[in-house]
């Protein structure tokens, strides 16, 4: 059965807004922060490593947001445009705004930390005026991301792509992304991330933060189905809640709630693993496929990154994440 249905005729698969930055990840690995003395270069942020996720899986990507005028800015520009992601929309910001960094920690594979440096970072900057209706136009799918309705005027050019895709027919994906340390107060975020919700045809997140999300809603047992079912009453035709080792559920508006086996990782980090699940996801339901195969192809294809030392670099072709499916099936890949 097919839930989501995609302009064809678009010349742009998939476009993308929102945060872009530098993750610098712990060479030193099984050791804490304070002991870690050398770092890895990355280009990161949620709705950047989806993008390349995809560009990676053979799609036709461009990327709207807002990078700082130094060294890391041009790496970032540089980055995305070697791996065919259209950047005629990537702002550079010339008031002395600057790259968001964030250094990651790997105590151990289960126990990983990120510090994050988000004071006065470029990508919120981004204003409605500087997003390029036209590209919105081009695409089947627009993603935004939570980080990115944190301040404004980011938050006011997010609302504005929603806006422009709306217009012109594209189907919104919403990762909700939540990062408490960019926003004021828990009700103000609750507020935002619902208002932008209601606007997309398919919301991805994890049990945590549809709680955040439920403040002011009558939820105590914490239902995922009542939690998915809100969202029906408006765009949303798949709601997909992560229960981390437990795995997703994706749920429809015929009120299924549909599952898909995981596979097995040799992990490194855990970072990287939602934002490549929703590359792969993505990449399925837009190829017609059924959503538990677009769920196994979203979980190889985390399988991969979290056995990787990076989440950008990590981002698996089509024949890696075909591979890495057969290698499992014959178990040759256990568990670590």
């Amino acid at each position: 059965m097919t839930y989501v249905s995609f302009p064809q005729s678009k010349p742009l698969d998939f476009v993308a807004i929102g945060r872009l930055c530098i993750d610098l990840n712990a060479n030193e690995i099984n050791r804490p922060m304070e002991e870690t003395m050398t770092f890895t270069k990355y280009v990161g942020g949620s709705p950047a490593n989806i993008t390349i996720g995809m560009a990676r899986l053979g799609m036709k990507t461009a990327f709207i947001g807002k990078i700082a005028n130094d060294q890391m800015g041009r790496f970032i520009a540089d980055y995305l445009e070697r791996n065919n992601i259209e950047t005629t929309n990537v702002v550079t910001d010339h008031t002395g705004a600057v790259t968001g960094l964030a250094f990651t920690e790997i105590k151990s594979p289960a126990e990983c930390s990120i510090l994050m440096y988000r004071d006065n970072v470029a990508d919120l900057l981004l204003t409605p005026a500087e997003v390029q209706e036209s590209l919105i136009a081009e695409a089947k799918v627009l993603l935004i991301s939570g980080t990115a309705l944190a301040q404004s005027p980011s938050r006011e050019a997010v609302f504005q792509a929603l806006e422009y895709a709306k217009k012109h027919g594209a189907v919104i994906i919403f990762d909700l992304d939540y990062r408490p340390y960019t926003w004021k107060t828990s009700e103000e975020t609750a507020v935002y991330y619902n208002l932008a919700a209601e606007k997309c045809d398919i919301i991805l997140g994890t049990r945590e933060e549809f709680d955040m999300m439920e403040r002011f809603e009558n939820n105590p047992e914490k239902n995922d189905r009542i939690t998915a079912a809100k969202w029906f009453d408006y765009s949303a035709k798949i709601v997909i809640i992560k229960h981390g080792k437990e795995g997703s559920i994706a749920y429809t508006q015929d009120g299924v709630g549909h599952r898909a086996k995981s596979f097995p990782a040799k992990v490194v980090k855990t970072f990287g693993a939602g934002d490549s699940y929703a590359a792969g996801f993505i990449y399925g339901i837009m190829q017609g496929w059924t959503i538990e195969k677009s769920m196994e192809y979203g979980s190889a294809a985390a399988c991969i990154v979290i056995s990787s030392h990076s989440c950008s670099d990590a981002m698996p072709t089509t024949d890696q994440v075909n591979d890495y499916i057969e290698r499992c099936n014959r178990g040759e890949i256990t568990a670590s």
